[in-house]
C-alpha cells in the first residue's frame, strides 16, 4: 500500500519536528545496539549513549517550541544539539543537525532539494570538526549520504523516495566501512557511529510518515546522568541567586528584591483573591513566592515596580514586615569584586573518581567535573563550570580522548572568556599538565609547559572486558582483565595484579624511574599497599607510588616516567 506522503514534496515545521522527535526515540530504544558495536571490548563503549543524549537535548529544545516557523525550529535543534553534545560521536552528530538546520532555515518549507543540500552542509560541518578525519567511520557515512540526496534530489521531488534512497545508501555504505577500517574488520563489526547514524535517520522517516517508533510508546526523554562540578574555594556559592555565573552579572530582569506578609486579612478577601495575586506577581516578577491561607501570607517577588506589588497586596488586608532590597547595587558591588578578585588564568578538569578529584582539588584547580569512562559530560556542562571561574583565561584538561572534541565544542558557549584545551587523553596526562601550571607564568608559557609535560607521560591502564572480541594478537573473553598502553591492549589474562604487573614491565625501559598507580573503586586499599610492595621488591631500582583513584570500571590508571 502506498503512502499517503509518498508524493509530498515539501516539509512543513510541524512534520520537521515530529521527525526529529522520531529519530531522538529510534535512538533511545536503540542506544544499546550502537553502544554494542563498539570495537574494544572495555566498559566505556557508548557511542549509542552519547548519540543518544545528544539528541535528547535537542528534542528537549524543539518539543517546548509552539511556533510553525522552520527558522525558529533550526534554531533550537542546532542550539539543543549543541549544548547536549557529549563523546565524539555525539558531537559529530551536533555538527550534521548543525549545517542540516543552518540551509532548512532559510525556507518556510523544505523540499528535496533543501533536504539533499543541508545533508551536505551537515557532513561538511562534520568532516572539519574532526582534526584528522578517518574514513570507515560515521564521517564517511553521512557524506555517502549526503552525495546521494544531492543526486537523487535531481531526480525527484518526492522527500520519501530521497529519503529512503539515502537510507540504503547509507546502509551500503555502513556495510563496507571493515574494508576502510582494519580495526572494524578484526572485530568483525560495523562502524558504532555509522550505525547510529542511520538508526536516527529511520527514525525520521518514520517520523515523516507518522508511525510509531517501536517500543517508544511510553517513551520518556533520557535524563543524562547527573554531572558533578566541585568548585574550588568559590567566592561566589552556587545557592546565591544573584549570580550564577559570570556572564550573568550586570544581566538582571529586574532589580528589586521585595518581601512582606499580608495580615489581619480583610473578611471580603477569598482563597482566590490569594491565587490572582500570585498571578499577578507572576506578570510583573520573578522568584515569586505567595504562600498562605486566610490567615495570613508570605510574599517574595522580584520585580522592578515594588509599589505594584504592594498596593495589589493592600487590597487583600494589612502590610507587615516589608523588606525591598535594590538588587542592582548587590550585583554592582558583586561585579565590583568579581572584577578585582578576576584571575589572569583558571583550570578546569574533568575526571572520574573521588580520589583524582580530590588530587585535582589539592592542586588548586578551580573546577573539576565528574566525568570519563561511560560519564561523558556534554558541551554544555563544561560550559557550565567554564563560566563560573573568575578567569580572563580558561584552560580545560579533558583527560579523555572522548571528551576532547565535547571540550572543544564548549567554547562556543562561553562568553567573555577565552577557552583553551589541551588534548589531555587519561587523567596521568591532565595531572602532569598540572603540576607544571604555574600561576606566576603567561598563558603562552603556561600552554607551552603544560604541553610539553603530558606529552611525555606514558599512561596505563587496567580494567575487563565486556564482550568476546579478538584484537591483534590476542582473543579476549568477556571478563577477562585487559592491560591498556596507549588505548592499545598489551596484555590480557584473569588476574589483575597478574596482568597489571605484565603492563607496568612492558612500559618500562632503562630511561623510567618512577611508577605512580592510582586505585580504582573496586581495589581494597590494603590489597593495593599490598600489591606495591611486591612490585617494590621485585623492582628493587624503581620507586613505586601509591594514591587513591576511586575511578569506576578501571582497577588501576598508571603512569610510568
Amino acid at each position: 500500500m502506498a503512502s499517503a506522503y509518498s508524493s509530498t514534496t515539501h516539509i512543513t515545521a510541524s512534520v520537521m519536528k515530529r521527525m526529529f522527535i522520531a529519530g531522538g526515540k529510534m535512538l533511545e530504544v536503540n542506544k544499546a545496539q550502537v553502544d554494542a558495536l563498539n570495537v574494544f571490548p572495555v566498559p566505556d563503549g557508548d557511542t549509542g549513549t552519547n548519540m543518544s543524549l545528544t539528541m535528547m537535548s535537542a528534542v528537549k529544545e524543539i518539543s517546548a517550541l509552539n511556533s510553525t516557523s522552520m527558522a525558529e525550529f533550526a534554531d533550537r535543534l542546532s542550539k539543543g544539539a549543541l549544548r547536549g553534545a557529549r563523546g565524539n560521536s555525539g558531537v559529530i552528530l551536533s555538527q550534521i543537525l548543525k549545517g542540516f538546520s543552518n540551509v532548512i532555515a532559510q525556507k518556510d518549507e523544505c523540499d528535496a532539494r533543501t533536504f539533499a543540500k543541508g545533508l551536505r552542509e551537515g557532513a561538511e560541518l562534520a568532516y572539519r570538526a574532526v582534526s584528522k578525519p578517518k574514513e570507515g567511520t560515521i564521517l564517511t557515512v553521512v557524506r555517502s549520504m549526503a552525495e546521494e540526496a544531492v543526486d537523487m534530489a535531481k531526480r525527484t521531488g518526492s522527500i520519501e523516495k530521497l529519503m529512503n534512497a539515502v537510507l540504503t545508501k547509507g546502509e551500503e555504505t555502513l556495510a563496507q566501512t571493515p574494508d576502510m577500517l582494519d580495526v572494524l574488520k578484526r572485530a568483525g563489526v560495523v562502524d558504532s557511529g555509522g550505525y547510529g547514524l542511520l538508526t536516527l535517520f529511520k527514525g525520521l522517516i518514520m517520523g515523516y510518515l507518522d508511525q510509531e517508533v517501536s517500543g517508544a510508546e511510553d517513551y520518556e526523554a533520557a535524563q543524562p546522568s547527573a554531572i558533578k562540578t566541585v568548585s574550588i574555594d568559590s567566592a561566589f556559592p552556587d545557592d546565591n541567586d544573584l549570580v550564577v555565573d559570570y556572564e550573568s552579572l550586570g544581566q538582571l530582569d529586574f532589580g528589586y528584591c521585595t518581601e512582606f506578609f499580608i495580615t489581619n486579612i480583610k473578611k471580603r478577601t477569598t482563597e482566590s483573591d490569594i491565587e490572582k495575586l500570585r498571578e499577578y506577581l507572576n506578570e510583573i516578577g520573578n522568584s515569586v513566592i505567595c504562600i498562605g491561607d486566610l490567615s495570613l501570607v508570605k510574599v517574595h517577588v522580584h520585580t522592578n515596580n515594588p509599589g505594584k506589588a504592594l498596593s495589589k497586596a493592600i487590597t487583600l488586608g494589612e502590610l507587615d514586615k516589608v523588606k525591598i532590597e535594590n538588587m542592582m547595587e548587590q550585583n554592582r558591588q558583586l561585579r565590583a569584586r568579581y572584577e578585582a578578585e578576576r584571575k589572569p588564568i583558571g583550570l578546569l578538569a574533568v575526571c572520574a573518581g573521588e580520589g583524582f578529584s580530590a588530587i585535582f582539588k589539592d592542586l588548586l584547580v578551580d573546577q573539576v567535573i565528574e566525568g570519563g569512562q561511560t560519564m561523558n559530560p556534554s558541551a554544555d556542562d563544561i560550559a557550565t563550570a567554564a563560566r563560573k571561574i573568575n578567569a580572563e583565561n580558561i584552560i580545560i584538561l579533558p583527560n579523555n580522548k572522548n571528551i576532547i572534541l565535547s571540550a572543544e565544542q564548549s567554547r562556543t558557549l562561553v562568553q567573555k572568556r577565552n577557552i583553551f584545551v589541551l588534548q589531555t587523553k587519561d587523567i596521568p596526562q591532565g595531572l602532569a599538565a598540572v603540576l607544571n601550571y604555574s600561576p606566576d607564568a603567561s598563558l603562552s608559557e603556561n600552554l607551552e609547559n603544560m604541553t610539553t609535560a603530558f606529552s611525555s607521560v606514558d599512561a596505563g591502564q587496567v580494567t575487563y572486558a565486556v564482550r568476546d572480541t579478538v584484537i591483534d594478537k590476542f582473543t579476549i573473553k568477556k571478563g577477562d582483565i585487559i592491560g591498556l598502553d596507549k588505548g592499545n591492549i598489551v596484555t590480557s589474562g584473569k588476574d589483575i595484579e597478574k596482568v597489571t604487573t605484565a603492563l607496568i614491565e612492558s612500559m618500562l625501559n632503562p630511561d623510567k624511574e618512577v611508577v605512580t598507580l592510582y586505585y580504582g573503586a573496586d581495589i581494597a586499599e590494603e590489597k593495593a599497599e599490598a600489591f606495591v610492595e611486591k612490585l617494590q621488591a621485585a623492582h628493587p631500582d624503581i620507586e613505586f607510588i601509591l594514591h587513591y583513584g576511586g575511578q569506576p570500571l578501571y582497577y588501576y590508571v598508571l603512569s610510568v616516567e
